[in-house]
């Protein structure tokens, strides 16, 4: 099963969102703090993926599903909310 997270997770890391999330961060935050949280995000993405085996096991299938539905939920959270942030500084 974790040979199927690693692709996927690969396209969120370094795919085109990703540019589009430093791009919509920068406006709003200092370069300094958008470069801290891309480190931090890799550190943790890194501690994820190296331990996929570990949290597939412990949280078994049913769990794996989950936990895909909640940050699916989250990811429409964050794309809505960098939308409707876009749209509110196009609108003034």
């Amino acid at each position: 099963m974790a040979s199927v997270v690693v692709p996927i997770a690969f396209p969120l890391i370094a795919g085109s969102g990703t540019l589009t999330t430093i791009m919509s961060l920068k406006a709003n935050y200092d370069t300094t703090t958008v470069l801290l949280g891309i480190f931090l995000n890799l550190i943790f993405i890194f501690v994820v993926l190296k331990s996929m085996d570990f949290i597939e096991k412990l949280l078994g299938q049913a769990g794996m599903i989950a936990i895909r539905k909640f940050f699916g939920v989250i990811l429409l959270a964050i794309a809505v909310k960098i939308f409707s942030t876009n749209l509110r500084g196009l609108l003034k």
